[in-house]
């Protein structure tokens, strides 16, 4: 005997049919003769603005991102130009809120000023967010976005529609910290591998030595919209002492430590994925929440670092130079700098010992002292870790000879110190004043104290044991 057909069921069953059908119609349908990429995009934007139910709109939403992805780079200007011009608040709603606010002030008034305020294109987004992967397509867009801000100002309303919405779609109650290691799924290994910023992965084997050993670690943070997909991730490798060579940390010829012999984690490489997230901050966030994994893993551990590029520097000094900038001339051993302009400077011991002292004052000086008009120094390394608490701890010359190294840097590179019972103070002043927290280590070198070079040159193939001053550098 065959079973009653249930009539709930099959009224499901075919309302899901149809939208289905409405998807693959919108999907397949033809352009009409003479019609445009950004026609039919438009066309889709209008039915899905004006659509009133969900299933429906997530069909439409989910042709928009089809069209959207099959479009070329005129037409997908075309469609921000649309964006701008078409989808704004509704003028009419506005001047009528706007003259209720002015003669009566109150909540009420204000919530519907609000809510007519609101530019079209804000829902719209949020409804191209409904379609499968309409997060992913919507951090493309903007990605796209950014390449036509400088040729189109008036895009710049677009923009910050979609920083407003990107902001908190990505806010870090949304964001899951996960460990990244040898076992982790190929797909998001070569993701790493893809978008290494600071120091490049070679190939697989490089991968392994900075995922495999028992003193390396990897952490990123993942949206539940793109599980595989790495938004930020940073390297981390677990130490005696405080490093002062990225060679060494990288190297072939490394022997693992045995994790109760290490005291300090050092952040050594912090990458950002996603264009299309540009100022949409989470790293503090990351760096604050790998401290307590670590600490929880490893109790034990009490120096928490950066061994970080200096990308500006060779670029500034360079200017400086060329300028007679006063900030160069106050270093008593400028002329020393003329060194830079040897061919083959860095493979004599002799001329990078020479340059040392000097590299690392004229670092001192551009991290310190050259600001920018907003009173941050100019290095963007410089300002995201200062920004988010950290203190510069130390400079080292000739830490990073790589062909990136020498041309960003002339080899140097830093130590940021995480101190996490100063973090709040240093975050405070820096974000009131632009104060550069700073070791006693940076202001002699600052100075000019040729002791305290001298004492930093004799020093530098110990760094590897160099413990921070306990009254500058303790962990809380």
């Amino acid at each position: 005997m065959m079973n009653a057909i249930n009539p709930e069921n099959a009224f499901w069953s075919d309302l899901f049919a149809r939208i289905a059908e409405r998807g693959r119609q919108w999907l397949g349908r033809p352009l009409p003769a003479g019609a445009s990429a950004e026609s039919r995009i438009g066309e889709l934007a209008s039915s899905l603005i004006s659509t009133k139910g969900e299933a429906s709109g997530v069909a439409l939403a989910r042709a928009l991102v089809a069209q959207w992805k099959s479009m070329d780079k005129p037409a997908r200007r075309a469609w921000f130009e649309m964006l701008a011009q078409d989808f704004g608040p509704d003028a009419e709603k506005l001047t009528d809120a706007v003259g209720q606010w002015q003669a009566q002030p109150t909540p009420a008034a204000a919530q519907k000023l609000h809510a007519a305020a609101e530019p079209l294109r804000q829902e719209l987004l949020r409804r191209i967010n409904l379609a499968p992967g309409g997060t992913a397509a919507l951090v493309e867009m903007r990605q796209e976005l950014l390449t036509h801000l400088r040729d189109t100002p008036a895009l710049e309303a677009v923009e910050a529609d979609f920083v407003h919405l990107l902001t908190s779609w990505f806010n870090r109650g949304f964001l899951l910290l996960r460990p990244i290691d040898w076992a982790s799924p190929a797909n998001v290994l070569e993701k790493i591998i893809h978008y290494e910023a600071v120091h490049e992965i070679k190939d697989w084997n490089d991968l392994r030595r900075r995922l495999a050993p028992r003193d390396r670690r990897c952490f990123a943070f993942f949206h539940p919209q793109m599980p595989d997909e790495p938004l930020i991730f940073v390297e981390v490798a677990l130490t005696s002492g405080i490093p002062g060579n990225i060679g060494e940390l990288l190297s072939e010829e490394r022997t693992a430590l045995e994790l109760p012999s290490t005291d300090t984690a050092v952040f050594y490489s912090i990458s950002n994925t996603q264009v299309g997230l540009k100022g949409v901050s989470f790293g503090n966030f990351l760096i604050k929440q790998v401290v307590e994994e670590l600490l929880r893993e490893m109790p034990w551990l009490k120096t928490f670092v950066t061994l970080s590029p200096v990308p500006g520097f060779a670029s500034w000094l360079k200017t400086a130079r060329q300028d007679d900038s006063p900030l160069l001339a106050a270093l008593p051993d400028n002329e020393r700098l003329a060194g830079l302009d040897q061919s083959g400077w860095q493979e004599n011991a002799e001329d990078r010992e020479a340059l040392a002292p000097v590299l690392r004052q004229a670092a001192a000086t551009y991290l310190l002292q050259a600001k920018g008009a907003n009173r941050r120094p100019l290095d963007p390394v410089a300002r995201f870790h200062l920004g988010n608490g950290a203190r510069l701890e130390r400079i080292h010359a000739s830490a990073d000879l790589s062909a990136k190294g020498l041309r960003q840097s002339h080899g140097v590179m830093v130590n940021y110190l995480y101190d996490l019972g100063a973090i709040e103070k240093n975050h405070e002043d820096y974000a009131d004043s632009g104060e550069v927290a700073h070791s006693s280590a940076i202001r002699k070198i600052l100075a000019g104290d040729l002791s305290a070079n001298m004492l930093t040159r004799n020093v530098q193939s110990l760094l590897g044991s160099e413990k921070p001053r306990k009254k500058e550098a303790k962990i809380s």
